[in-house]
Parts: structure tokens; sequence; C-alpha cells
């Protein structure tokens, strides 16, 4: 755990928690710490990436934003993992759904996360490589979603890349069974497997790609707090 604070994170050593739950917007890990968390002290507000640890239910947490994208996600998490000693990453995000099954407010657990992007070449393995949950959180979440009565499915997610696709073309993955799409996962899930730690990606259905259906940010910032109690639930 040497070399803190980091290029990206302010926090000293020990000022961030073992398990860290992550939003792409900073602004909604604020509003998880000013609403779930007991006495929350923020770390960090390097290139306003906010973050904060306090505790739930008598146990330490952090909650923190973490970019929009992989290179984002990676950089963060890779920080977390590798110099802080963070041991499990928790993403509550939002998603456009690819199921006709899943609609605004239902929840996604991500078991695993294909992608376009090309962020796992680093590894130069021999193939693909299939990032792919950590199966406590992943079975402890479930049950929380079943126990709370959350509408809920788990399966594959699709980590893009673009988000203002020039030739959007999704059936495939449709065809493949990916419930949804989001731009982190894959890159998390990489992480976490190479630092040999953690890693679970619950997301809210934010809007339909098939439908149209949609949310604003204010909703997607505080009104999709299902997914929040669940993760908290896992620490």
């Amino acid at each position: 755990m040497a070399n803190t604070p980091t290029a990206h994170i302010g926090a000293r050593k020990g000022e961030i928690a073992e398990t860290v739950i992550m939003a792409g917007d900073p602004l909604r890990a604020q509003f998880m710490a000013e609403s779930f968390l007991e006495d929350p002290v923020q770390f960090n507000n390097v290139r306003g990436m906010l973050g904060f640890t306090g505790t739930y239910n008598g146990k330490r947490v952090s909650v923190m934003g973490h970019g929009m994208g992989i290179p984002s996600i990676g950089i963060y998490t890779y920080e977390l993992y590798n110099f802080y000693g963070v041991k499990t990453i928790i993403r509550v995000g939002s998603a456009g759904s690819y199921s006709k099954d899943l609609h605004i407010g239902d929840l996604v657990l991500a078991q695993g996360a294909c992608t376009d992007s090309n962020y796992g070449a680093q590894y130069h393995l021999p193939g693909i490589f299939a990032p792919i949950a950590d199966f406590e959180l992943l079975r402890k979440a479930a049950d929380e979603c079943e126990k709370r009565g959350f509408n809920y499915k788990v399966g594959n997610v699709m980590s893009s890349d673009v988000f203002y696709a020039d030739a959007p073309d999704i059936s495939g993955w449709v065809k493949m069974g990916v419930l949804a799409v989001e731009m982190e996962a894959s890159a998390l899930y990489m992480n976490a497997a190479r630092s040999g730690n953690r890693a679970l990606v619950i997301c809210t259905i934010s809007d339909h790609v098939l439908t149209g259906e949609e949310t604003t940010s204010e909703q997607r910032r505080t009104a999709f707090t299902d997914m929040m109690e669940v993760a908290l639930s896992l620490i």
C-alpha cells in the first residue's frame, strides 16, 4: 500500500475501508454517504471524484465515484485494489435494458460482462478472458433481492466503450441473451481478477434501448435506492 495518495485519489493509508461501493456519478456517491452512512468523512475530491468513509450498521464502508467508461473505472479501481488495500468493490450503476422483461427501476446483477473494449489486451492472454462477478457476493445479492421482493435478473451485461454509436446494432447481443448495456463492469471484473480481489456490479435499469423508456439525471442520482440497499447489505 505504498504511494498514497495516488495520482487520482487524495486519501492517505487507512482512510478508505476494505469495502468500497462505487457509482459512476460522484454526486450519487455523495447522496449515498449522506443518506445511508453514519458520520461520513470525505477522503477525496481530486478531479471532483468524491469519496466518503463512514459506517453502516456498525460496519466500516466507503462510497466513491468512478466516472464514466472503462478507462475511468479502470484507473480508480486499480488504485483502490493495489494501493489502498481494498478487498471488495461493488458498483451501483445505471444500465439500458436489452430485455423485454426488464423495465425502469428493475435491477440487474451482472454475473458476467461482455465488452467491445480492448482493455483486456494488456494481459496478453492466448484467448478471450471472461470477466465475472464474485460468486459469494452475487449469491448474497440475489438472496437480498428475493428477500426484499425486488424485480431483478442475473446474467450478462454489455460493457460498451461507445455511448453514441455511429451505426448502432444490438441485435447480436440480444440474441445472445445479454440483459443490458452499461460501460464499466468488464474493467472492474478484470481488475478484481488480476489483483485477487472481489467485485460485483448491481445496475438499475434507467432506460430501455428497445422501447425508448428513460429517466432523468435527477432520478438516476437519487431515486435508485434499491440497488444501494442491496449493496450495503453485502458489507
